[in-house]
């Protein structure tokens, strides 16, 4: 299937920024990667660069999203799925040479962007976890799943970017985090 234009821009964009940065990533190059008009780009972005730029982070991050449900499908249980996603996640944004490059050499730029997006990630979060949360028996009966699920997302996502004392890569690391942090509270305590 042939990308629209919009999709071809975004892409476009994406390759600039791998290229040159945020900073130096302009509206023109976007559009000769894309191999469409200046006049195109602002079509499907009237907010100019600034908007380009924030479609295209969000853009990247629902492609993570994809590649992390893929890597989560047929978790036997909630906790499990937390710490497949956990182990995922922190090796995916250490491998990802775009993220590193930009987080080195422009992270003034970067972070106030992924501020701003922040509502758009912890949405995607929440969508992604709830389904699985609402069909866990282990999830306290009563609970206030959509509370749960924001409070679990935002640790979530806090760990991911900072992990503290926890190594992501050792999987009983996380597997304690999970049952420590990010689970406390929420699940029913097991028979003793």
């Amino acid at each position: 299937m042939t990308p629209s234009p919009r999709e071809r821009i975004i892409e476009g964009a994406y390759s600039c920024v791998a290229r040159y940065g945020l900073a130096k990533t302009t509206v023109e190059d976007a559009a000769r990667e894309a191999r469409v008009s200046r006049a195109t780009v602002y079509r499907y972005f009237p907010g100019g660069k600034q908007q380009l730029i924030r479609e295209t982070i969000g853009w990247e991050a629902s492609r993570f999203f994809e590649r992390l449900m893929q890597a989560v499908e047929g978790s036997a249980d909630f906790a499990t799925l937390l710490e497949r996603a956990l182990l995922f996640a922190h090796r995916a944004v250490a491998d990802h040479a775009v993220l590193q490059k930009i987080l080195q050499t422009e992270p003034e730029t970067l972070l106030p962007e992924l501020t701003i997006e922040s509502h758009r990630l912890l949405a995607l979060i929440k969508a992604f976890l709830l389904p699985p949360m609402q069909r866990d028996p282990d999830i306290t009966p009563g609970l206030d799943q959509e509370r749960a699920v924001d409070h679990v997302a935002r640790l979530l996502l806090s760990f991911i970017g900072s992990p503290g004392r926890w190594d992501l890569e050792d999987p009983v690391q996380v597997g304690e985090l999970v049952r420590t942090e990010l689970l406390a509270g929420l699940t029913t305590p097991a028979d003793g």
